[in-house]
């Protein structure tokens, strides 16, 4: 069976080039007689692997020596806890910026650990919009700012980073990073979950300035201490070794491709091909305001709901699989992250516009 374009917002679709190098080295590392997932940790191959993938990381990024680069367990979810756990220990306030269904797990759970305050919302307009920098109401003796540059379920993106002066601004970069590049220094703390635009499930990314990590509540266990992870170079127990190598291919893979700049202007054509397509019509919309849209994450709805399921079904016959939107919101969601080549966004917005010809 030929591959198919996999619309997925995570786990999302890997780079094929990535994939059949991951196969070609799968029973046989470097002539090692190892496969990577059978490898020890600490044993000179991975530690290989390790070494390689943060060092392109940080030149992809343009991580300064004064951030560390951690890959973790549990997920972007497990930030929502480690975050307060390490920033805002004694109970001490943090603003959070809600812009929809990640930034309210992450506000659920900050409000256990911390003194939260909402510095800004989008709620009354559907998560529909982000707020303005003027409108953010911000506290002067805040521990972080936390925000969620892109809600991949609303496809509600961020146009700006907030200035928070002082205050470290903390940012759930899980289906952004690495769609484009940005400036480090203007975050406290980036953390993402891999499965979108990194590699497969079970690998966190967390960069973090170092002069945030030691200040966690010693009553916490320390696994959530970023220090433990900072000490150990990621490794007090067991990171999760075939994750961690597949990301370091597609860093690889980027930096072959021509890096972030290069993949920006890629995601901004295949994000502006979309769009266009929806908004060139009456049978398709999207309720997103048009100053943050998601390059990442594109919903969109029917005019006729009742033809979903048949769009969804055609759609899956030639090949434009994992389309259905979000329960909490329906319609359609098309997922664009890195590896999906621009000849799959071609592929939906030909079909689209059959669609719309047969059923307007």
């Amino acid at each position: 069976m030929s591959r198919i374009y996999n619309f997925s917002a995570g786990p999302a679709a890997l780079p094929e080039e990535v994939l059949v190098r991951a196969r070609e080295e799968m029973t046989d590392w470097h002539g090692s007689g190892m496969s990577v997932m059978e490898m020890s940790h600490r044993g000179k191959e991975f530690m290989s692997i390790a070494e390689k993938a943060e060092t392109d990381l940080r030149d992809l990024l343009g991580i300064p020596d004064n951030y560390k680069v951690l890959f973790l367990q549990g997920g972007a979810s497990s930030q929502f806890a480690m975050v307060p756990i390490n920033l805002a220990a004694g109970g001490k306030s943090a603003d959070y910026i809600n812009t929809g269904a990640w930034s309210k797990k992450a506000i659920a759970e900050g409000k256990h650990l911390a003194q939260v305050n909402i510095a800004g919302t989008s709620e009354a307009q559907n998560f529909t919009t982000t707020p303005t920098q003027d409108e953010l109401k911000l506290s002067a003796d805040a521990a972080y700012v936390h925000y969620t540059p892109n809600e991949t379920i609303g496809g509600v993106e961020f146009s700006y980073v907030p200035e928070t002066g002082d205050v470290p601004l903390v940012a759930d970069m899980s289906s952004t990073i690495l769609s484009r590049p940005l400036d480090i220094n203007q975050y406290g703390i980036i953390y993402a979950g891999a499965q979108k635009n990194v590699g497969p499930a079970g690998l966190t990314l967390v960069i973090i300035r170092e002069d945030l990590i030691g200040n966690a509540d010693p009553a916490m266990p320390v696994m959530f201490d970023y220090k433990t992870h900072m000490d150990n170079d990621s490794m007090y127990n067991t990171p999760p070794t075939y994750s961690w190598y597949l990301a370091g291919l597609v860093f690889e893979w980027l930096k072959e491709k021509g890096g972030l700049e290069e993949m920006a202007h890629i995601n901004s054509r295949k994000a502006n091909k979309l769009y266009s397509a929806i908004d060139g019509s009456d049978f398709y919309a999207n309720p997103v305001d048009e100053h943050c849209r998601s390059w990442m994450n594109v919903p969109f709805t029917l005019a006729n709901p009742e033809l979903d399921a048949q769009f969804l079904a055609e759609a899956s016959e030639i090949g434009l699989k994992t389309l259905k939107g979000h329960r909490s919101v329906g319609g359609m969601r098309a997922s664009i992250y890195n590896a999906m080549p621009e000849a799959g966004v071609d592929a939906l917005v030909d079909f689209m516009a059959d669609f719309e010809k047969r059923n307007a």
